[in-house]
């Protein structure tokens, strides 16, 4: 079942996700619908208070539903270490068509849980590193923007207040 995306301005998307305790089918079923959604968006990751759920789950597919080898499905993770740092563009299904140049760690290790409760540890380097580090941001009720100037996130600001302005928002 697809979920409805929120974009800029819906409070969810501030909000620091509560940690997820209850492994069973209902989290199963949510981690379906939150792919099937990402993947009908053209998204390479989703944490769930981008769909209004307030757990701290993410869905990540670097292969955006061509290769399942790559899909990966987390719960509470955190972030044990990073090395380096990577200068790229970046963009958001919460803040569509927009774009922005941000830095993220290079390398990182993040640990976290299944959809049964397993513990796992992810290695990550590069774009991997890149889609953790947001989303797990998002969990946290950080955005992209967030890390950009002051200047650059007041204009992004601006132009969604015109849009929505004129009901394109």
């Amino acid at each position: 079942m697809l979920l409805p995306i929120l974009k800029y301005g819906a409070p969810d998307l501030k909000v620091k996700a509560k940690q997820t305790d209850l492994f069973n089918g209902e989290l199963e079923k949510i981690a379906k619908n939150m792919i099937e959604t990402m993947y009908s968006a053209s998204g390479v990751g989703l944490a769930a208070n981008q769909v209004g759920l307030d757990l701290c789950i993410t869905t990540i597919d670097l292969s955006a539903g061509r290769d399942a080898s790559q899909l990966i499905t987390i719960c509470n993770p955190e972030i044990i270490s990073t090395e380096g740092e990577q200068t790229d563009e970046e963009g958001c299904l919460s803040i569509p068509d927009f774009n922005e140049i941000v830095v993220r760690p290079r390398k990182m290790i993040v640990r976290g849980q299944d959809i049964h409760g397993e513990e796992i540890r992810i290695i990550a380097d590069n774009m991997l590193a890149r889609c953790l580090s947001h989303e797990i941001d998002h969990l946290k009720g950080i955005l992209f923007i967030d890390h950009l100037s002051g200047l650059k996130r007041s204009m992004i600001k601006n132009r969604i207040k015109r849009l929505a302005k004129d009901g394109k928002w």
